[in-house]
């Protein structure tokens, strides 16, 4: 096993842990998420199907309608939503939603802006933890088996 850190911005502060769900497209909570099952439900989404609860859900972007902060909340509320955020770029849905779920809820889903040049790293990983905080947060992952090792040197380069 391997472990390494990564820096990122923190959007919304919190501590998360969790295996790693990447999103090929972005995704829009508002209709293309069950905030009940924490199903991926957009019937044209590469990953439909796939669960986010508990997972540190990767996405590049967010995608679409401003009910979707609404979705993203209840998920959480539910204990169905992802147990944190990596995202490349920012989005305010995302970010009220966790607000949201924090403030009303007392639900914890830290938010990160990470790194372009990180991300295939972060994907790779068995897990990640996620501690977003108003300095900045950190990634922490773990890798296991011949990954750890191929990633291991991917990283240096």
């Amino acid at each position: 096993m391997s472990r390494r850190a990564f820096g990122a911005a923190t959007l919304i502060p919190g501590v998360a842990a969790g295996a790693p769900l990447l999103l090929d497209e972005p995704l829009s909570f508002w209709g293309g998420l069950d905030p009940v099952l924490g199903a991926i439900i957009d019937r044209r989404h590469p990953q439909r199907g796939l669960n986010v609860a508990g997972r540190v859900l990767m996405m590049p972007a967010g995608r679409g309608s401003s009910g979707g902060s609404a979705i993203l909340a209840e998920a959480l509320r539910l204990g169905k939503g992802p147990a944190g955020i990596l995202m490349l770029e920012r989005d305010a849905i995302v970010v009220v939603g966790a607000m949201v779920a924090a403030e009303l809820y007392g639900r914890a889903c830290p938010v990160a802006l990470a790194s372009e040049r990180d991300w295939r790293a972060l994907a790779a990983a068995a897990r990640l933890a996620v501690r977003a905080g108003p300095d900045g947060a950190t990634i922490g992952l773990e890798l296991h088996g011949p990954d750890a090792r191929r990633a291991g040197r991917n990283l240096r380069r």
